[in-house]
C-alpha cells in the first residue's frame, strides 16, 4: 500500500515539473466538453503573447492577492464561509490544479488533491507559469477555453489587441461564462466590468502584479 501510496506521489511531482516546462494535455473536463459538443475551441498562447491588459483582468476578477499568497487566500476562503459558500474562495492556483490535473466536483477526495497539486505547483512553477496555464485552460463560454481563443470567440480580437475593457469584460464573466457573455452583458456584468477595471489599475499601481 505504502509503495503504492509512494509511487502516486512521485507521479504528481513529474508531472507538475513536467509541465512547468511542457504546455499540459487537456484535462479531464476540457476533455468531458470535447465529447459532448463534438469539438472545442483552445487556442495555446504565451503570456507573453497576451495584451497585459489580460492577466491583469483576471488576476483583478480572481485572485488579487495572487502575488502575496502561497497558492491559498486564508480571508477569501474566510469570507466565502461566512458567506454560506455562495461567493468562490478558490485562488487561481488551486483553480489550475483543477483543471489541469482533477475532475470538477465537490467531493472531499476531490478538495484534498486539489490542495496537495496546489503546493506542489507553487513550489515547482514561478507565478507567471500559473497565471500563463490559466490563462490557457479557463472556461470562457460553451466550448470555449482560454482567454486567446475568448477574444476571438467574442470580439474578434487577437491576444496581443485585447484592450482593457475587453478583457475586463473576459474576467468579467469567470467563474460562470455559461451564464454570461462577454460580448453581450446584462447590467451586472457590465458593473462588474467596471470594478474588475478599477482592481486592474489598482494592484498595478500597488504592486500587487510584481509577480506576473
Amino acid at each position: 500500500m505504502w509503495r503504492g501510496v509512494l509511487g502516486f506521489f512521485a507521479l504528481c511531482i513529474l508531472l507538475v515539473v513536467l509541465f512547468r516546462f511542457v504546455n499540459p494535455p487537456n484535462g479531464i473536463y476540457i476533455l468531458e466538453e470535447r465529447h459532448r459538443l463534438g469539438a472545442i475551441k483552445q487556442e495555446w498562447t504565451a503570456l507573453d503573447d497576451f495584451s497585459r491588459h489580460m492577466p491583469l483582468s483576471v488576476v483583478a476578477a480572481e485572485d488579487a492577492n495572487f502575488c502575496l499568497h502561497s497558492g491559498f487566500d486564508l480571508d477569501a476562503i474566510k469570507d466565502a464561509w461566512e458567506d454560506g459558500g455562495n461567493r468562490g474562495g478558490s485562488t487561481i492556483t488551486q483553480q489550475v490544479a483543477k483543471n489541469v490535473f482533477l475532475w470538477h466536483d465537490r467531493t472531499w477526495l476531490r478538495k484534498g488533491l486539489e490542495a496537495g497539486f496546489t503546493i506542489l505547483i507553487e513550489i515547482i512553477w514561478p507565478k507567471k507559469r500559473i497565471v500563463e496555464v490559466y490563462l490557457n485552460v479557463a472556461e470562457f463560454d460553451a466550448g470555449v477555453f482560454g482567454a486567446s481563443a475568448a477574444a476571438k470567440h467574442y470580439f474578434g480580437a487577437s491576444p496581443k489587441n485585447i484592450s482593457a475593457l475587453q478583457a475586463a469584460r473576459l474576467a468579467a464573466i469567470l467563474p460562470n461564462p455559461q451564464q454570461r457573455s462577454a460580448s453581450r452583458p446584462t447590467q451586472s456584468t457590465r458593473n462588474k466590468t467596471r470594478r474588475v477595471m478599477s482592481g486592474a489599475r489598482t494592484i498595478a499601481a500597488d504592486g500587487r502584479d510584481k509577480c506576473f
